[in-house]
Parts: structure tokens; sequence; C-alpha cells
């Protein structure tokens, strides 16, 4: 029936949203907040002593997360699109207990939006958490960073898993042909 609607994606979606969503509304909330109450280049620390390692401070970005790449907004735009169309495609694909794999694309998805909405509606991407001498970022940005060291983690720990059960394996046909010979001779 042309009609039918697969629930395992539905679900799938409903997850993804729930991620990326919870995400790009706490990124679009803090960015306001910021704009709203901080002028362009202004910093802002509660504790005055805490100011040389970690502070709020009102930065436009136009280039990629931390700065990087500063007259690059309109190929971010298009990656951002790219990257979000992507994992849209893939992420039902991923199995449900691949847990890991699952959140690190919800959170790279919410970092991706959250930077294109700012491309959209205001140009420049407001960034604004300060610490040491680190390049001035945003909760889009820590989400996509995050989001891929989660993925690079579960990733090594599927292949040492696979490692294991392949040496696991090729030893124990090591053992059978030993075995298999000794009752021949």
């Amino acid at each position: 029936m042309p009609w039918e609607v697969d629930l395992s994606k539905v679900r799938d979606y409903l997850i993804l949203m729930l991620i990326s969503g919870s995400i790009v509304a706490l990124d679009q909330w803090t960015k306001w907040f910021v704009r709203n109450n901080l002028a362009l280049g202004e910093t802002w620390s509660p504790f005055p002593w805490l100011a040389p390692y970690a502070r709020i401070v009102h930065w436009n970005n136009t280039g990629a997360a931390f700065g990087l790449f500063p007259d690059g907004g309109t190929v971010f735009m298009i990656v951002a699109v790219i990257v979000t169309a992507a994992i849209i495609y893939y992420f039902p694909q991923i199995p449900s207990e691949k847990i890991a794999y699952r959140l690190a694309l919800g959170m790279q998805l919410a970092g991706a939006l959250g930077n294109l909405i700012d491309r959209v509606l205001q140009g420049p991407v407001t960034d604004f958490v300060s610490i040491g001498r680190f390049a001035v970022f945003n909760v889009a940005d820590s989400s996509i960073s995050i989001g891929t060291a989660i993925l690079i983690i579960a990733m090594w720990a599927d292949e040492r898993k696979q490692t294991k059960i392949q040496e696991s394996s090729t030893g124990q046909a090591v053992q059978e042909r030993i075995s298999s010979s000794e009752q021949t001779e």
C-alpha cells in the first residue's frame, strides 16, 4: 500500500529530533541571550578572578567553528546543508542498539543546524564561550566537537571488538586444525 508508514523510521526520526532539537534550542537561546545582553566585543565574568580563565564574550564568527577560515561563511552554509541531509538520510540505517553512533550524529546535526540558523538569520555566527587563550566558541561548536569525539571513540571501540572476535575465531580455527591433525596421526 503506498500510504504505509514505517513506524521504526518514524521512531528513529523522533529520536533524532529530540536529540538535535534540544541542543539547537539551547544553542539558539544562549546566542539570543548573549546578543541581547552584551554589546559586540563586550566581556562578562561572574567573578573578576575567573576572567583570565573563563568568560562570556559577544563575538561574531564568519568562518568555521573556533574562528577557523574566517571568510568561508557561504562554503560552511553549503557544507551544513550537505551534512544535515547526509545525517537525516543515514540516521535510520544505524541499528538502534548503536546508541553512541546515534547520539553522535544527533549532536553533529544539532551543531550544523545551530550555526546554519545563525548564518541564514544573522549573517555571522554568534560565539560567546571564551576559555583561556582558546578560540571563542558556542554550544553548536561544542556539540559538533563532542559528537565527533563520541563517534570516533565508538568506531574505535567497535573496531577493537571486531578485532578480538576475529582473533578469537582465528585461534579457534587453528586449535581445531591442530586437534583434527592430532586425531588423524
